[in-house]
């Protein structure tokens, strides 16, 4: 039988390289604009989180970055917590609330559907957090094309 020989992972060991970089670092040019947008729902899957990471990274890297947030997309903005709002439950029980925080608190702006806010989650204005611009349902579109029509970096996030 073969016997292992090499000596077990520990803490701080390093898996991949991860200093080097293949690409180089793409910056914005001056107005460049970006649009992510949200048609996913909070807590099912890491699409959500890991795309608000990628806005925070084009706010960053200077785009003029906005979020919107609609059909169930609107759920990563609503306020949460347990047993009061704003608690965290649970480790990353508050992941969508601080990163959307703190990407407003850098200069993005984040848009909501009204629509799918009340008619589709039960939800009124006042449930959003802080900072979240509730907007008109026929706005979805015309805040996509606004931005096609800057020709803006556009990553959608559609899962259901």
């Amino acid at each position: 039988m073969p016997a292992v020989t090499a000596p077990a992972h520990k803490k701080g060991d390093f898996f991949v390289d991860y200093e080097e970089k293949v690409f180089e670092d793409v910056k914005a040019e001056p107005g460049q604009k970006a649009l992510v947008t949200f048609h996913t729902v909070a807590f099912e899957g890491s699409i959500g989180l890991v795309n608000l990471l990628q806005a925070k990274r084009l706010l960053r890297k200077g785009f003029e970055t906005s979020v919107l947030l609609y059909g169930p997309g609107v759920t990563l903005g609503i306020q949460r917590g347990f047993p009061t709002l704003g608690d965290e439950a649970f480790p990353g029980h508050q992941n969508f609330n601080k990163q959307l925080a703190q990407f407003m608190e850098e200069g993005g702006k984040v848009y909501a559907c009204r629509f799918a806010l009340q008619a589709l989650y039960g939800h009124g204005e006042p449930s959003l957090q802080p900072g979240i611009r509730p907007i008109s349902p026929l706005d979805v579109l015309d805040l996509t094309l606004l931005h096609n029509k800057a020709g803006a970096f556009m990553l959608h996030t559609w899962t259901v």
